[in-house]
């Protein structure tokens, strides 16, 4: 397995040979280039660096190679254990911070990790910053410092219950009335961190929780991406315990995925749409999704009054575009909601305090809901790679064949007909294509799909 190095971190398989895998090795490597990077922006000033993990089994051994390079390379640390993706942000944010490394590989499974990298902000840094951070990782004449000017930990705290209090302080989020409706809900965490915040969140918003799947030991119960066929089991125990609802998280807290009180899925990419709606009903203004998200957003933003935009796919690029167009609320179709009003990142926390006060103002079941909204159907797809796929060909190909239609190509190649649509691009996170398509019905979708992956084994000889 080759490591991937992109505009979503460093990430590859624990174990193996240094270069190919996430080795400890190559831990220090890019740890050291990141710090090196961060020094070089911040005028070689002393650094203070929030680290912050998810609940994967290799997560303690990542962390404490990366403290301890952080430490040889000078930097002061801020560590914060056992947290979210998006509490890890919001400490950089909350303690002035000068960056963040945050250690998972969302949604991939157990034998993954990854180092993904903040700036001072609390964000991911741009594609310009990590092509930096790499040519650091290559240049080995780093003189590291000496002992009088090692770093030290100032801090090891758990950040969890501040970001919960931060999320629960947000005007938008109204907790008197969430708790009047006495929502008894399903969390399924796949035993990582979002078994800790999850639960602990929603009965500060007054709800009775079943937890399956919430000990954090890194043992994912199941595939960690949160997709319906994944989720059989906690539709299982809705139907079983009349349960209003079901919530669901990725390994790292930045995806939410819901679940109806018939078992049913209210769809991960209607979780940012229900939350728009809400936010906009609200409050004028403009949304911004990636070209792989669905339409509803769209058309729920014109219903507003707004103006809906699309970026490339990573969760970077939405936040350039969202500033770029003054979004007040935005993010990705895979159950990443956006909230600039707390901060530029997924985070499922705001997801479900915006979520379940929307649903405590509209006064009626998960079902109900999801049927005012338009009906898109999504069919989410991939290619393994192999060394004989030329991807870039594959890409050309497919745009020149399509050139009478509406195509998009600033990440990879969109095709937008009429009544639907297909996206095809290669994954920053995986070694795989992505196929995703989006029609008025599952058949058309999935039809749609296999079209399209017939086209690109046909154009590879496969």
């Amino acid at each position: 397995m080759t490591l991937i190095k992109s505009i979503s971190g460093i990430r590859g398989t624990i174990g193996g040979p240094q270069g190919d895998n996430l080795t400890p090795i190559d831990i220090v490597k890019f740890t050291t280039a990141y710090t090196r990077f961060m020094s070089e922006k911040h005028g070689g000033k002393k650094l203070t660096i929030v680290v912050g993990r998810d609940a994967r089994i290799s997560g303690k051994m990542v962390n404490n190679i990366i403290e301890g390079t952080l430490l040889g390379c000078g930097a002061d640390v801020i560590n914060v254990g056992l947290c979210t993706t998006p509490g890890t942000e919001m400490a950089v944010i909350t303690h002035h911070a000068d960056g963040g490394i945050i250690i998972t590989a969302s949604h991939n499974p157990k034998q993954w990790n990854a180092l993904k990298l903040l700036n001072e902000k609390g964000e991911f840094l741009s594609d310009a910053e990590g092509k930096r951070v790499l040519a650091l990782a290559d240049d080995e004449s780093f003189d590291f410092p000496c002992v009088d000017c090692i770093g030290k930990v100032i801090k090891r705290e758990d950040f969890n219950p501040t970001h919960i209090k931060q999320v629960l302080s947000l005007p938008m989020v109204d907790a008197e009335a969430v708790k009047q409706r006495k929502f008894k809900v399903v969390v399924d965490a796949v035993n990582s961190v979002g078994g800790v915040v999850i639960p602990a969140l929603l009965r500060e918003l007054g709800c009775e929780v079943l937890e399956i799947n919430c000990n954090p030991d890194g043992h994912f119960a199941h595939n960690p991406e949160p997709l319906p066929e994944n989720l059989t089991e906690i539709a299982e125990v809705i139907r079983r315990e009349g349960a209003d609802l079901g919530v669901v998280v990725d390994p790292d807290v930045d995806r939410l995925a819901l679940v109806n009180e018939d078992g049913t899925m209210f769809g991960e990419e209607y979780t940012l749409v229900a939350v728009a709606d809400y936010i906009l009903s609200h409050t004028a203004g403009n949304t911004v999704s990636n070209l792989s998200s669905s339409r509803a957003l769209r058309d729920v933003t014109a219903a507003h009054g707004g103006t809906y935009t699309a970026a490339a796919v990573g969760e970077v690029n939405v936040v350039t575009k969202m500033k770029e167009v003054g979004a007040i609320i935005g993010g990705e179709g895979n159950g990443g909601v956006i909230y600039p009003a707390l901060h530029y990142g997924r985070d499922a926390l705001v997801g479900v305090a915006l979520f379940l006060t929307h649903l405590a103002y509209k006064g009626c079941s998960m079902s109900e809901l999801r049927a005012t909204y338009p009906a898109y159907f999504a069919s989410k797809n991939k290619i393994q790679l192999t060394p004989d796929i030329d991807v870039d060909k594959v890409l050309r190909e497919m745009k020149a064949r399509y050139a009478g239609e509406n195509v998009n190509d600033i990440d990879g190649v969109k095709i937008d007909f009429p009544e639907n649509w297909v996206h095809l691009r290669k994954s920053n996170t995986e070694p795989i294509i992505r196929i995703y398509t989006e029609a008025k019905s599952q058949d058309e979708a999935d039809t749609l799909a296999q079209r399209f992956i017939g086209e690109i084994k046909d154009i590879c000889n496969l």
